[in-house]
């Protein structure tokens, strides 16, 4: 039994290996790799891809998991939990063929410079034929994996996020937009508008870089363990929690953005810098689920970043980086500029209170993709009309509507509704944490070791030795909730707005 084990684990930890070299490639492919090198990138790509997926659903790999399955109950639990995540991606990939996975691979990585061109020069007809054949294979690999009464999306849902389905998630968006559309109207009407304009203020690129670090160190980025950079969409990406490392983009007439994409980013890193040492060299150190994941960067992004205790700490010491621009600010003033609600184009950007109203219709427009065999070609209208619909708005180009997210150039579809879900099992934690912690009081002085530590004792330390479910289960004592979630968004708005609904 023990050599089993240990042939398994050694095994599993050369597909690791392979695993942390794409994740330096790909790192390196969106902030620094020259554009000329894209073809012989997508090339090598496709190779270790395949060579992971060969890996992973060979006899070998199959040898292993029936030996494993027959003393599964006498595992220690890290040999057990990696059992079980190598099984359901066997049973899930093993009728995938290689070479479609191959093909795949080196077709998502041509994609992501097509898109990022095609945004660049606001031209949706640039990146709609790579895009076409993106969801093509995108189909093609998930029927490969149907069985009797599955639905294509359904799968790719639970790809990301252990146990969902389209079931659960109209169930929860519904309830959040029974909270968010009346609220959302109630602020755009209130008498109290919020002036954000000094937040526009110029700040140039060296000194974002120098707020950058200083904000990552502040809320407990362990930048002797990280790296920060540019991008064109912000990312978080490791190989061990000894490298970490996170991206940012700066806006000259924007530094606020830069602001909150640190906070959000790094969330994910301190989530992976905080796992512990038994796992961090194996496969479970990268968290529990993309929800789980979301749940992170969303709670420094917002739940701590846009507090009212977190200006009344951050507001002096960010004003001395700043004196000429933000010298006359007052914290409160700050706190209700970063609060600002209303409809808005740009998900990343969004508010707390419409950001998942930005979710539901990247969500829906999936659903449309594949399970009413929405044409590519017809996105930008179908976009632009759900903008109108749900924020009153419509993009006055592709560039600030379809084209704005890097997800499906990657063929990640299933991964946005995540974001909500997060931004939902954050407000979950933090309800259990308060019956721990003084949380306002630990934030108003910026005791986020503290909070941190909760973090770590309760989510961060365990990776994703548990799933989603059993993991909201163990810290919440039940499953989704979005109430927490709508409750906090009622609570906040409200009163910054003066608004009753």
């Amino acid at each position: 039994m023990e050599q089993v084990a240990k042939d398994f684990n050694a095994y599993m930890d050369r597909i690791r290996m392979y695993n942390q070299l794409m994740g330096v490639a790909g790192f390196d492919a969106n902030t620094v790799a020259p554009k000329a090198g894209v073809a012989a990138r997508a090339k090598r790509q496709g190779f270790f891809s395949e060579k992971i997926f060969i890996m992973t659903t060979s006899d070998k790999m199959k040898g292993y998991l029936e030996a494993l399955e027959a003393i599964k109950d006498k595992l220690d639990p890290i040999t057990a939990a990696r059992y079980q995540k190598a099984k359901k991606n066997f049973d899930k990939n093993t009728k995938i063929p290689s070479q479609l996975v191959k093909e795949f691979s080196e077709l998502r990585a041509k994609a992501h410079v097509v898109w990022e061109q095609a945004r660049k020069n606001d031209d949706f007809d640039a990146f709609a034929p790579i895009l076409e054949q993106i969801v093509a294979k995108s189909k093609e690999m998930v029927g490969h994996r149907l069985e009797a009464g599955q639905e294509v999306y359904n799968v790719m849902l639970d790809d990301y996020e252990e146990g969902m389905n389209m079931e659960i998630y109209d169930k929860f968006f519904a309830e959040v937009r029974e909270v968010v559309v009346p609220l959302l109207k109630a602020v755009v009407s209130s008498k109290k508008q919020i002036d954000a304009g000094f937040m526009h203020a110029p700040v140039e690129k060296a000194m974002q870089e120098k707020i950058s670090t200083f904000t990552a160190e502040k809320i407990g980025y362990d930048l002797s363990r990280g790296y920060i950079t540019e991008s064109t969409h912000p990312f978080c990406s490791g190989t061990h929690k000894t490298d970490i490392r996170i991206t940012t983009r700066y806006d000259e007439r924007d530094f606020i953005s830069s602001f909150y994409s640190i906070l959000h980013e790094c969330g994910h890193a301190i989530y992976e810098q905080s796992t512990c040492d038994s796992i961090a060299e194996t496969e479970l150190s990268r968290g529990a689920s993309m929800g789980i994941h979301e749940s992170q960067s969303r709670f420094y992004e917002n739940v701590i970043g846009r507090s009212r205790g977190f200006w009344n700490y951050i507001a002096e010491e960010l004003k001395e980086y700043l004196p000429k621009s933000f010298g006359d600010i007052t914290p409160a003033q700050f706190y209700e500029a970063v609060n600002q609600a209303g409809p808005s184009l740009i998900r990343v950007e969004a508010d707390e209170l419409t950001y998942s109203l930005h979710i539901m219709i990247r969500y829906e427009i999936e659903r449309m993709l594949f399970m009413e065999n929405l044409p590519v070609r017809d996105l930008p209208k179908v976009w632009n009309a759900k903008y109108q619909e749900y924020l009153g708005i419509t993009p006055p180009n592709n560039a600030l509507g379809v084209l704005q997210d890097v997800h499906w150039s990657m063929g990640a579809f299933g991964y946005f509704p995540t974001y909500a879900l997060g931004t939902a099992y954050a407000s979950q934690f933090v309800a259990e944490m308060k019956k721990d912690l003084d949380f306002d009081a630990l934030v108003e002085k910026g005791d986020f070791a503290a909070i941190t530590k909760w973090m770590t004792d309760k989510i961060h330390r365990h990776g994703s030795i548990y799933t989603p479910g059993e993991l909201l289960q163990q810290v919440c004592g039940g499953g989704l909730d979005a109430s927490h979630y709508t409750a906090y968004l009622k609570e906040k708005f409200e009163a910054l707005y003066e608004v009753k609904i």
